[in-house]
Parts: structure tokens; C-alpha cells; sequence
């Protein structure tokens, strides 16, 4: 299990504010109590997904997400007061990892946003920043290539990533946050001790 108090610390003096869970369920509690009355947009994510967050988020918000309403979704999702998503790798050290095809989800991480969310679980967390970018990279990649039925070598064999020419390669735009974005006020990162998403 990584030191989750360690990277707690690391994490707040790099700007982001962290709350910690041991279940998902707890997790997904606090968020739904945190935001209330706002438009919100969410990113591509099976941690978002695998904690019901459209669902209790939708009672009482605005939530565009382009997972479940369709590709119109994004503009409104990249407009919104409150962008939720999660990362493909967290380095031990500090730093978030996204890899994306399109670019919105790691767009909407940097700019334009009153408040960003990284929901985590612990299977994403990596010694370091090169361990955080392979597991995105070599783990991620194949398996939501898989889950979108691309035709990639990662998503055929589900193995590692090949750095692929294809035209189906999802992985094609990567971010690295060494701290929180100056343009995003508040930028929270919620740690929950479960696996969650790929």
C-alpha cells in the first residue's frame, strides 16, 4: 500500500486540496455533498462511473457527460462551473498523469473551470512519475482501448501499449500536473483506498 499520508502532504503543498476515504462509497458521499447547484461536467472515467457520480450528482446539479448523452455533451462539459474526472497514473511524488485521444479531458483539467476533481483509487498510485506514466501508458491504455472496441494492438492483444500509428490510437495528447493550475481556483484530489477504474 502506498504512503497515502505522505502523498497527502505532497499533494497539498503542490497546491491541491486532498480528502481521503477508505471506501469509494464514502468517497462518492463527500463529492455529493461538496457540490450542489452547479453545472457540471464529467470526463471519460470508469472511476466516476464505478461510483454512481452522474447518478447522485445529477439530483440536484447540471451534469453533461459525453459518456452518457453523446458526443454533444463535451462543449457543454468543457463550460461548466465543475470538472470531474480521474487520472490514468499518480506518482507517489506528486504528480498526475492523463492520457487522452481527443484532448478534452486533459484540457478541462488545465482551464476553465471554477473547481477540477481527480477521483483516484488506489490501484493508480506509482512510485514515480516514469512507473506513473508507463502504468497510463502500458495498463490504462490498452485496457479503455478495449473497452471502446478500437482496433489498436493494445486493445487486440491487451498487453502493453505499442505506440501504434493507428487511426483508432486513443492515447495521442498527454498531461502531466507538477502542481495545481494557476487558472483553476481549486483543484481537489479525493484518494480512496479501493481500486477503482483502469
Amino acid at each position: 500500500m502506498p504512503d497515502l499520508e505522505k502523498l497527502t502532504q505532497i499533494l497539498t503543498k503542490n497546491g491541491f486540496t486532498v480528502a481521503r476515504f477508505a471506501t469509494g462509497a464514502q468517497a462518492a458521499a463527500y463529492i455529493d455533498r461538496q457540490i450542489d447547484g452547479k453545472t457540471v461536467g464529467f470526463g471519460g472515467s470508469m472511476t466516476l462511473k464505478e461510483l454512481g457520480l452522474y447518478e447522485l450528482l445529477s439530483a440536484h446539479n447540471t451534469v453533461y457527460s459525453h459518456a452518457v448523452q453523446g458526443p454533444s455533451a463535451q462543449p457543454l462539459a468543457a463550460a461548466a462551473q465543475v470538472y470531474l474526472t480521474s487520472v490514468n497514473g499518480l506518482a507517489e511524488t506528486g504528480e498526475l498523469i492523463n492520457i487522452d485521444g481527443h484532448g478534452n479531458r486533459v484540457a478541462a483539467t488545465i482551464y476553465g473551470h471554477e473547481e477540477v476533481w481527480f477521483v483516484v483509487g488506489v490501484n493508480k498510485i506509482a512510485p514515480d512519475l516514469e512507473k506513473a506514466l508507463w502504468r497510463a501508458r502500458n495498463i490504462a491504455g490498452p485496457k479503455n482501448a478495449q473497452r471502446l472496441g478500437k482496433k489498436t494492438p493494445c486493445a487486440l492483444k491487451g498487453d502493453r501499449c505499442y505506440d501504434c500509428d493507428s487511426p483508432e490510437r486513443i492515447c495521442r495528447v498527454v498531461s502531466t500536473h507538477l502542481r495545481k493550475p494557476t487558472s483553476i481556483p481549486v483543484a481537489h484530489v479525493v484518494l480512496v483506498e479501493e481500486a477503482l477504474g483502469y
